[in-house]
């Protein structure tokens, strides 16, 4: 049966309070800061509260309670294995509350990366990854994989199928590889140990780069990506000359 308790009642928000406090002793004893995730604070403290009403003691919320039998391997908080084991290696107990110093610079410090790669162009990471499972993208959704590559959240290569002067004259600002279609099994093997990386090819309509994508899938390589209309309908940055 589910025990239910009123986080409204001031029974509960009396609690609260002594958990938090608690919480707060905890961190000055063992030389400890809270995670800046404040989520994961709040919903510990919560929980730690609730099995203080309901058992008696503030037993971790990430673990079951067992009632009445083995009540020595319930976790108290907290608890020896956060303390002996868990901390000391990852610098972090299992809840996540507790944190050493460092581990907090380092949760604090990808979150500002995750926030500042969540939006590329319009469109998320995941938004950016499942443009791989298409035949073709279009030049906003290669502008957002370029700038989300850029910025270290998802790799691709990006391949030029057309001729060295028109490499030379102009080509999009981030291709990794010429591969011209009229040399184009003599130039591919410099791909060879790329066949499990994304790649995006392009040409200057389309129709080169789409007859290459053909052959490259039949070579084993997982996944092509065509650009549509080709570097015509590219918006984004262009570089020229060697």
């Amino acid at each position: 049966m589910i025990k239910k308790i009123d986080i409204e009642s001031n029974e509960f928000k009396n609690e609260l309070k002594n958990t938090i406090k608690f919480t707060q002793d905890v961190l000055k004893t063992h030389n400890l800061v809270f995670n800046p995730n404040n989520e994961v604070n709040e919903a510990i403290q919560m929980g730690l509260t609730r099995n203080m009403i309901i058992y008696g003691k503030r037993y971790c919320p990430c673990f079951m309670v067992i009632e009445e039998s083995e009540t020595e391997k319930n976790r108290l908080c907290p608890c020896v294995p956060a303390l002996s084991v868990e901390i000391p290696n990852n610098g972090s107990c299992h809840c996540g509350i507790f944190v050493t110093p460092q581990k907090a610079q380092d949760l604090q410090s990808q979150a500002n990366i995750e926030e500042d790669i969540s939006d590329f162009n319009g469109l998320s990471k995941k938004e950016c990854e499942e443009l791989f499972y298409q035949e073709e993208i279009n030049s906003q959704e290669l502008e957002a994989l370029l700038e989300a590559r850029d910025k270290k959240a998802i790799d691709f290569c990006l391949v030029d199928t057309r001729e060295w002067m028109e490499w030379i004259n102009a080509r999009i600002k981030g291709v990794d590889f010429l591969v011209p279609t009229t040399s184009f099994y003599h130039s591919i093997e410099s791909l060879n140990d790329k066949k499990n990386i994304p790649i995006v090819v392009y040409c200057h309509s389309g129709s080169r780069s789409a007859y290459c994508q053909r052959v490259m899938q039949n070579m084993g390589f997982e996944k092509v990506v065509n650009l549509d209309f080709g570097i015509s309908s590219f918006r984004g940055d262009l570089i020229r000359g060697e």
